[in-house]
């Protein structure tokens, strides 16, 4: 049986979901979002369960998706279909989820980044939406990603996918506070100290009123994912994958 890459624990209230997959930088494989989903399951029927964290080892939060499984994968059968749920397990909690971030995220770890209610990161974490860069699309992140952003910013990063500090995601709106690393762990805690006074009840009934949207998130998502994963399956994104799994530039990017 495979070593579990998502842990879970709780203390005084405060459910923490490490993710612990190191060896492929916290990427969103099957196993790791099949985990993810259910001790997120598990902390939300907790009534004891008062804040969620979601946490990390290594020296990365999350590297978005699993790109050596989405190689050759058809439209139907890429990942990518099943991080719809996901996120919008996290979006939609009625317990406050904080999110912490020692390290970068990229892709669709910035997805559940911007899916959570409060994000804290070291001021030497980065973040980046590099799916253009392998011919793929941002699209169903986008539906928690772009309430966050600066509609500018977005526009800026998710066409270059440029690399970005903590300071500019808190400028943005990506994250709530950027602190030194050694501050991180006494920043989160005071936010889930913060949150732990609020009534549940409260709690779920502010965050169900900070959502009103005009739209739904599953037709939102049901539109992106659409869109994801036939560019996942494309010959420009089959290509853009084995580039960077093969550590060469993709054939479009311009040669002298």
């Amino acid at each position: 049986m495979a070593d579990e890459l998502v842990h879970y624990s709780v203390e005084r209230g405060i459910a923490t979901i490490t993710l612990d997959s190191p060896h492929n930088r916290n990427a969103l494989s099957a196993q790791l979002r099949r985990e993810l989903r259910a001790h997120l399951t598990t902390a939300i029927d907790a009534p004891e369960v008062r804040v969620i964290v979601l946490d990390h080892t290594g020296p990365v939060f999350c590297s978005g998706m699993d790109l050596k499984e989405s190689k050759g994968a058809g439209s139907t059968d890429q990942g990518v279909n099943e991080f719809p749920e996901l996120l919008q397990l996290i979006w939609e909690s009625p317990t406050p989820v904080v999110v912490k971030l020692a390290g970068p995220a990229r892709a669709g770890g910035v997805g559940l980044v911007a899916a959570a209610d409060i994000a804290v990161a070291a001021e030497d974490a980065s973040f980046a939406f590099t799916e253009v860069r392998i011919g793929v699309v941002p699209a169903v992140i986008s539906v928690t990603v772009l309430p966050r952003l600066l509609p500018r910013a977005a526009h800026e990063l998710f066409l270059t996918g440029e690399k970005f500090d903590a300071a500019r995601a808190e400028r943005i709106g990506l994250i709530n506070s950027a602190v030194p690393a050694e501050r991180l762990d006494e920043e989160v805690r005071r936010f889930t100290g913060m949150l732990a006074l609020g009534g549940p009840q409260a709690l779920a009934a502010t965050k169900q009123m900070l959502r009103r949207h005009p739209v739904s998130m599953a037709d939102d998502f049901a539109a992106m994912l659409e869109l994801s994963a036939k560019h996942f399956a494309g010959e420009e994104g089959q290509e853009g994958i084995a580039s960077f799994l093969q550590k060469r530039p993709a054939s479009w990017v311009p040669r002298d």
